[in-house]
């Protein structure tokens, strides 16, 4: 039997039937239709007019081959055409070697066919793979996010604020039972949706080594003046009048040293302002105000103008008087100047203060204090000052440090140990064959105050808003990330710090010994303290102004219809407080994501009222519990926004950088810098 098509017409697929073919495949019909009216026949019949009609099989078999095929090669034109950097021109040329190519491809000779074959498929499996490679996050970005969104929601945030934040981990204390029952946790959550431990050992635990110290609540700030007998001596009492601990690895440490009043404590060169003017402080006790210096008129943007700036935090004013040689410092509180009620500096540092191990060329102090306002007069006036001029003088460039007719004659007695509290560390290893080397990295602090014995009736801090609720975001986010049906272009690395409130120990230990390179780390985005007051209209991502972070985050706000507010408090120096100012001091863009204060439905001083609710009677105090009145709307809104800022860097061609003449951007150049140098000259 003949085919309906002639087999020689079969390579360039002529429709053109020839005389003859037809008839005979009508007669042949006929005898089929005759046959399927036998039903047992039916299949016999099929299988013979398939058997001999082969030119018939090609045929159905290349147009079965061309819709499978066509999708995707539709898909690859579709994002070649669509490529940043491509002309009209290059389209143009790509289409023209198409249709050559197929051209060829339809050539009577077979071996000039096959020899083209091969290398046109593998050259079209180059292409394809590429261009599947640089748009396959990018292919229903929008819609494949969104609805892994969905998986952000308030039964899985509820959940796990209401575990982390229960008595039976006793305040998360790092080194303790409850720290490492919510570390466990946390490990155990990363394992269940899949990501990758990160560190050498396939291990979700970065073991931080820290120093312990509790002081004993016995401990006197014990102050002379000089000459002897002048005046009569004067004790301050732990936790009344002040608090101190010690880097030191010692158990009962003296301090010996004269008092200097050092105003604010600052050597700024590009503020032309140095508080130490060539003075020798070596074994001193500093006193030293909190806080920058104010602006004035003729400078509205001195030291950041209403903005705290680093100069201004105690942490700051802490390793400028170490660097010198000074033996202690005395930081002087007031509400005003650190933003925070003493009841916030006594619970901070009333019970076990830690820091990192000091490396052999790192200056520590043997004193770190602070005192209150009352106290700090009482010392001054002792000393033979005034404290109002003292502190008015410290505000001009003139200011020069005063060494006060008084002394610190004290023992500092400490309970010391070392101990170990992990980061938990995973990663969600992303899919471009290039860009799956960078990383975004999500980060939050799993830790709080932990639990004092001696201290009656509630001492559990619970720390439920701080920062239980941020570590809920981010393994809301990681979840998300899993649902995605197309990975992100770039890696995420998921990290739950140690030690934030002791100084942001777990995040500057990560950044001094990272786990994947700094050079390759693009982006930190932050969360503490969310939002549990309800839906917003704004967003405040602290320190995104300061890189092209910003105009991503700008442009996921536009798509779900929010605005971009300034921080309404810059005074507290929010970007300086939590764990992405160490990423931003290796280099590394970051943000801090805090909620917005436009609540639905509330006007601003309700706002308002509900901030300084929280600051003056749960902030740092074992009130900071949980609520099942929390409106966790507002935390799902903040949490799934923070998800698709980070797919939208995950996916982004270009990694972000920080604004030109930032005060960041030099250790970002540094970074890059010594990652392209030979490992012999690092």
């Amino acid at each position: 039997m003949r085919s309906i098509f002639c087999r020689e017409e079969l390579p360039g697929f002529s429709r053109t039937p020839v005389k003859g073919c037809i008839s005979n495949s009508f007669s042949d019909l006929i005898t089929g239709i005759y046959k399927l009216s036998q039903g047992w026949n039916y299949f016999l019949f099929f299988w013979s007019f398939m058997k001999n009609h082969r030119c018939l099989n090609r045929l159905i078999f290349f147009l079965l081959s061309l819709g499978l095929v066509w999708p995707i090669g539709w898909v690859e034109i579709e994002a070649q055409t669509k490529r940043p950097g491509r002309s009209a021109s290059t389209t143009k040329s790509q289409k023209k070697r198409t249709a050559r190519s197929r051209s060829k491809g339809r050539s009577k000779s077979a071996r000039a066919r096959g020899r083209r074959s091969r290398s046109s498929a593998a050259a079209s499996r180059q292409s394809f793979d590429k261009v599947m490679s640089e748009n396959r996050a990018l292919l229903n970005e929008s819609n494949d996010s969104d609805l892994a969104s969905t998986k952000i929601d308030e039964s899985i945030l509820r959940a796990h604020v209401k575990f982390l934040s229960d008595d039976l981990l006793e305040g998360r204390g790092p080194g303790a039972r409850g720290g490492m029952l919510a570390a466990k946790y946390i490990a155990a959550q990363f394992e269940a949706l899949g990501l990758e431990p990160a560190t050498p050992d396939r291990a979700f635990f970065q073991q931080v080594q820290m120093i312990g110290t509790r002081p004993d609540p016995s401990n006197k700030l014990v102050v002379k003046s000089v000459p002897v007998g002048s005046q009569s001596n004067a004790e301050f009492k732990f936790g009344d009048d002040f608090v101190g601990g010690t880097e030191l690895e010692q158990t009962e440490i003296p301090i010996n040293g004269d008092i200097v009043f050092a105003g604010y404590g600052i050597l700024s060169p590009e503020n032309r302002w140095d508080d130490y003017k060539g003075l020798d402080v070596r074994g001193k006790v500093l006193m030293i105000l909190v806080n920058d210096p104010p602006a004035t008129a003729a400078e509205p943007n001195l030291f950041g103008g209403r903005a705290l700036t680093y100069y201004g935090r105690w942490t700051y004013k802490y390793e400028e008087a170490a660097r010198r040689g000074a033996a202690g410092v005395i930081l002087i509180h007031t509400k005003e100047s650190a933003g925070y009620g003493w009841s916030v500096v006594r619970n901070s540092w009333g019970g076990e203060r830690f820091g990192l191990l000091p490396e052999s060329k790192t200056p520590t102090l043997k004193m770190k204090s602070w005192v209150t306002e009352e106290a700090a007069r009482k010392i001054v006036q002792m000393g033979g000052q005034n404290f109002d001029q003292l502190r008015q003088s410290a505000t001009t460039r003139d200011f020069r440090p005063v060494t006060l007719n008084a002394k610190i004659d004290t023992m500092l007695r400490s309970q010391v140990q070392r101990l170990t509290s992990p980061n938990v560390v995973g990663i969600y290893r992303g899919i471009d064959p290039t860009l799956k080397n960078e990383y975004v990295v999500y980060s939050a602090h799993w830790d709080h105050l932990g639990i004092r014995p001696d201290q009656p009736g509630d001492n559990i801090y619970n720390g439920a808003v701080d920062n239980a609720t941020g570590i809920a975001g981010v393994l809301a986010i990681a979840k998300a990330y899993t649902m995605l049906s197309i990975k992100p272009r770039r890696s995420i690395l998921f990290i739950a710090t140690t030690a934030e409130e002791q100084g942001l120990l777990g995040a500057e230990y990560y950044v001094r010994n990272p786990l994947v390179p700094i050079s390759q780390t693009v982006a930190n985005i932050n969360l503490d303290s969310m939002n549990v007051l309800g839906q917003t209209t704004d967003i405040t991502p602290l320190g995104a102004g300061r890189s092209t972070l910003g105009k991503i985050i700008e442009e996921v706000a536009k798509e779900n219809n929010l605005t971009i507010s300034p921080d309404a408090h810059p005074e507290q120096g929010y970007f300086y407080r939590s764990d992405h100012f160490p990423f931003a001091k290796a280099g590394i863009p970051a943000v801090n994501f805090e909620p917005g204060t436009k609540f639905v439905g509330h006007s601003d001083k309700w706002t308002e009222e509900q901030i300084l609710d929280y600051r003056d009677h749960r902030y740092h105090q074992p009130s900071d519990e949980y609520s099942p009145n929390w409106n966790f709307s507002g935390m799902v809104q903040q949490a799934r926004l923070a998800f698709w800022i980070g797919v939208r860097v995950a996916n982004t061609n270009e990694s972000p950088q920080w604004n030109n003449g930032d005060e960041f951007e030099r250790a970002r150049l540094k970074t890059l810098e010594r990652a392209q140098q030979p490992n012999e000259e690092r």
